[in-house]
């Protein structure tokens, strides 16, 4: 099993470490599609999957979930969180054991999903779940200092509830001079590029495991699709995600890595608990960030 770059107590002291440090980013990849931003002592994580709930599920069926992975930390003992996303009501997604974990450490916790899978929300969480807040394609929440813009998303199709409603979001995140970019779960559709061309986009994380019908699961971009959305979008780094989680669903970064030095474009790619810093922005009108850590000679960069 993939040991994390740090976990626990080593991890935790580590974001803690990071609060008092203003004027960029922070981000922490916490495996799957999780990953904890935090900026001027704000905190948002993007759809945490932090416990075993699915390995369990599964255990014994055509389709186990074997964890490639051990837990970067336990969600309780993860504070400073001020809102959570979900992208989608798959439970990599909407965890209720991660979720109701995390509120009990962060008590004015807030969670921002799809309006479209509000009443489902509710049903898997309970009277102890965070406060909801919903979002649609178009729209935006503020939550702590973010503010949460919704995006289309493809999981394998755009599919709407009765009123229209997007079952499957990504996020547009601004707050200061920054603005960032979570796929969700998605493949690449046709409004896909013009919804997120309307910002600079200095840090987008977008999934590589594919899309295989024999998997039987809904799929996701691969590595070459990543690296292209990418560039599309003008992100000025791109992080990989969804992968290295279950077994049967997973690809290696490989193809990504090749695919963003063949089109120039920058990308990080972390080890699970793996810090990376942004910031702080040298012009907020170019939307050019200094990274403060790595390096381009330590091998990762494009």
């Amino acid at each position: 099993m993939i040991v994390p770059f740090q976990k626990d107590e080593a991890l935790i002291a580590n974001i803690d470490e990071m609060n008092g440090v203003s004027g960029a980013i922070h981000i922490w990849w916490l495996g799957q599609s999780g990953f904890l931003v935090k900026w001027r002592g704000g905190g948002l994580l993007f759809d945490p999957y932090l416990s075993d709930s699915l390995t369990r599920k599964y255990e014994g069926t055509e389709k186990p979930h074997v964890r490639m992975t051990e837990m970067a930390l336990n969600p309780r003992h993860l504070r400073g969180v001020d809102v959570v996303t979900s992208s989608h009501n798959h439970t990599d997604h909407l965890d209720a054991e991660t979720l109701l974990a995390l509120k009990s450490a962060n008590p004015n916790m807030k969670l921002v999903l799809p309006e479209a899978n509000v009443d489902f929300a509710r049903k898997r969480l309970g009277p102890a779940g965070p406060e909801l807040l919903p979002l649609n394609v178009g729209t935006f929440v503020e939550a702590g200092p973010f503010e949460i813009h919704g995006i289309t998303a493809a999981h394998n199709e755009v599919e709407f509830d009765e009123n229209g409603h997007s079952k499957y979001l990504g996020f547009v995140v601004r707050f200061g001079d920054f603005t960032i970019f979570h796929s969700g779960d998605t493949l690449w559709h046709d409004s896909l590029v013009r919804e997120v061309r309307r910002w600079h986009i200095n840090v987008a994380f977008l999934p590589i495991n594919g899309n295989k019908p024999e998997r039987k699961v809904a799929g996701n971009l691969n590595g070459l699709q990543a690296a292209a959305l990418a560039k599309a979008i003008s992100a000025s780094i791109v992080i990989p995600c969804h992968y290295h989680m279950f077994e049967f669903n997973t690809e290696e970064p490989t193809e990504f890595i090749n695919a963003c030095e063949q089109l120039g474009q920058r990308y990080r790619v972390l080890q699970c608990g793996e810090q990376y810093t942004v910031g702080p922005l040298s012009d907020p009108s170019q939307g050019d960030e200094k990274p403060t850590e790595p390096n381009r000679e330590d091998g990762w960069w494009a």
